[in-house]
């Protein structure tokens, strides 16, 4: 999948190539200089770790998965504070099909609650979809992440209930899904 720079109206979806994941790996001077953005001290997101990153850099390197892509979310206010760095996303290939991918995502807790993740998540899903292969794009987040359920709910996407750890997926988890076909009625 071609990775596309995304604009949109608050964000500056800047996809992540090997240099810049092994940049926010190991100097975040650098990061900051790839992404011409900020790097908050906070940086990294919690879920956003090192073996998360080595995985996404071997993933990057590879191209074993068609759909792995990776976009880091720079906040791009010229009249406040400039660009900073206050988030990331991207997808991967579902193991149990070929024409399913997971979306995740996460946010700096100082920019959590400002509607970026909506935002971002929105401008994806065109492009996701852009990728004919593609039918459907699922999530998953845990049942007292309210944020994280509104993110999903607001792009459209449907509860289907408890995931199972036979999925591929962290059990105790909430599965969502958003087909193909329910971006044409949106």
């Amino acid at each position: 999948m071609a990775t596309p720079r995304i604009r949109t109206e608050r964000l500056d979806l800047i996809p992540a190539s090997v240099e810049i994941l092994k940049s926010d790996l190991h100097d975040h001077a650098a990061l900051a200089r790839l992404l011409d953005a900020t790097v908050p001290a906070a940086w990294p997101p919690d879920e956003m770790n090192d073996e998360m990153l080595t995985d996404f850099i071997r993933m990057a390197s590879d191209t074993t998965d068609p759909f792995f892509a990776c976009w880091y979310w720079v906040r791009d206010t010229p009249n406040k504070v400039g660009r900073v760095l206050i988030g990331c996303g991207g997808i991967a290939s579902a193991s149990y099909t070929s024409d399913t991918v997971l979306v995740g995502y996460s946010v700096l807790d100082e920019y959590q609650g400002q509607g970026h993740a909506t935002e971002a998540v929105r401008h994806l899903i065109p492009v996701i979809f852009a990728d004919h292969h593609i039918a459907r794009i699922m999530a998953t987040t845990y049942p007292e992440l309210g944020a994280s359920i509104r993110v999903l709910e607001r792009n459209g996407f449907v509860c289907t209930g408890k995931t199972l750890p036979c999925d591929g997926l962290e059990e105790g988890t909430l599965g969502y899904v958003l087909e193909r076909n329910d971006t044409v009625r949106r």
